[in-house]
Parts: C-alpha cells; sequence; structure tokens
C-alpha cells in the first residue's frame, strides 16, 4: 500500500531483546552440556552447536560496542533445532522457534502511515485507525500525537534524522484538510513521508 505520509516513530532500547536472547542462548548451551554430561559421553552435533551459538553471541557482542544492532535469531533458530533432538523439554524448540520469528519485529522501528482512508501503525498484527475515530493528530517538536474519540492518546518521539524529507508544517496541514473533509483527496506530491526528526 502507498501511503501520503509515513512518520518513523523511536522505539525503546533494544538492548533488553538482547540480553534475553543471550540468557537464552546461555542457558541452551547449559543444557546441552548437561545433557552430554550426564550421557556421560560427546554428542558431536549439541557440541558443534554449543560453539557456534557461543562465537555468535560473542560476535554480536563485538557489533554492540559498534552501536550496530545484533541479530541473534540464526543463534536462537539452531537452539531451538538442537532442542528438538534432547531427550527433554523438546517443547523449548517451540518457544525459540517463536522468539526467532519475532525478533525482527521487535526490533524494528514502529511506522504509521496515512493515506486518506485510514492510519495504519505497523505492530505485530498492523492496527488499523479510521480517521473518524479520531479527534486530532499532529506532529510537533518531534513528537507525534494521536488524539482518539475515546479519550485515549497516542503519543510517541519521532526518530532523529538530520534531513527530513518533509517537514511538520507540510504534515500537519495534510492531517487538517484531511480531518475537516473526509473526502479530502492530496493533490500533488505524494512521495513516501520519512519523518526522522
Amino acid at each position: 500500500m502507498k501511503y501520503d505520509y509515513v512518520v518513523v516513530l523511536k522505539k525503546n532500547s533494544d538492548r533488553q531483546i538482547d540480553l534475553i536472547s543471550i540468557l537464552l542462548c546461555v542457558l541452551s548451551i547449559v543444557g546441552f552440556l548437561f545433557e552430554q554430561i550426564k550421557a556421560r559421553q560427546i554428542n558431536y552435533p549439541l557440541s558443534l552447536i554449543s560453539i557456534v551459538i557461543t562465537a555468535g553471541i560473542i560476535y554480536n557482542i563485538f557489533f554492540i560496542k559498534k552501536d550496530k544492532s545484533p541479530r541473534y535469531k540464526y543463534l536462537l533458530f539452531m537452539a531451538g533445532v538442537a532442542w528438538i533432538g534432547m531427550p527433554f523439554m523438546q517443547w523449548v524448540s517451540i518457544a525459540l522457534f517463536a522468539l526467532t520469528f519475532l525478533e525482527y519485529q521487535a526490533k524494528h522501528p514502529l511506522e504509521v502511515g496515512f493515506t486518506n482512508e485510514e492510519i495504519v501503525i505497523n505492530t505485530l498484527v498492523r492496527k488499523r485507525i479510521d480517521w473518524n475515530d479520531l479527534n486530532n493528530v499532529i506532529l510537533k517538536d518531534g513528537l507525534l500525537t494521536l488524539d482518539f474519540k475515546n479519550n485515549k492518546l497516542f503519543q510517541k518521539e519521532t526518530l532523529d534524522d538530520d534531513e527530513p524529507d518533509a517537514d511538520e508544517d507540510e504534515f500537519n496541514n495534510y492531517v487538517r484538510k484531511r480531518m475537516v473533509d473526509g473526502s479530502w483527496s492530496m493533490v500533488g506530491d505524494k512521495s513516501q513521508f520519512q519523518n526522522k526528526i
């Protein structure tokens, strides 16, 4: 779907997500080692997966220091595959597979798309908001506010950027015209608005 405007919002730090991912990987390695000690023999596939997961954690910690966003989905997926073959707690693999697919959405910045028909928030399940459900929408000083008629308020900071593609006044004029006349359609440039103020 083509949006008239897309506002990219700041998200909370990925640190908690990363810590949970590291903890799950470390607990998986401990579980694999425990199984080998209990069986009193080396399980080469489990040992190899443990080494790869350990190397992946170390690699990702290196990227954290470089201010890059590490990805643990592949490590969680490998741990999930290994848990399938474990003689106990195979259900852990289901949780690890679910977290593998949820990590991307959890680390992706929240975006709010605006069209003449609706407003869409890209959460895990896209939330669609009808313009008739709102009293007001405003973007001011890097803060997006959606004021709902049911007295709910959605307010988030926008992502910082040195060169926004459009300014707040242009966006607010678009919203004002849309709120006044529900059938109004934007004339002129419909280029995507990546507000990273």
